[in-house]
This record gives structure tokens, C-alpha cells and sequence, in this order.
């Protein structure tokens, strides 16, 4: 069984519409990427959020 804080977790990712992706990509990319988030002192999540969603309205941009 569950521990209560993980089953609140789950349950507040499912709420808000959080979910978990896995991609391949090269280590030496992912190292930079994580320095260069330390450095600026963003999180990794919320910079691939912000850029993913920039490239969203980009294309949607280019269609309208």
C-alpha cells in the first residue's frame, strides 16, 4: 500500500493534469541543460514548460 503522502501526491497531479514523459535524449545535452537551469536558478520542469509552450503558440502562429 501507498504511503499517504505519495497517495496525496498522485492525487493532486491528477487534479491539476501533471504527468510524467520519458524521452531519450543525449547526456551531454541533458548535463548542459541542468547547469545552465542551476545557473539561471530555474527549474528544469518549468523551462521545458515554458519553451514547449513558446514553440506551441509558434506554430499555432504560423497555421492562423
Amino acid at each position: 500500500m501507498a504511503k499517504p503522502q505519495t497517495n496525496a501526491t498522485r492525487k493532486y497531479e491528477k487534479k491539476v493534469g501533471i504527468i510524467a514523459k520519458s524521452y531519450k535524449l543525449r547526456k551531454e545535452l541533458v548535463e548542459q541543460f541542468k547547469e545552465a537551469c542551476d545557473k539561471a536558478g530555474v527549474s528544469q520542469a518549468g523551462k521545458l514548460s515554458e519553451m514547449m509552450q513558446e514553440f506551441i503558440d509558434e506554430c499555432n502562429e504560423k497555421i492562423s
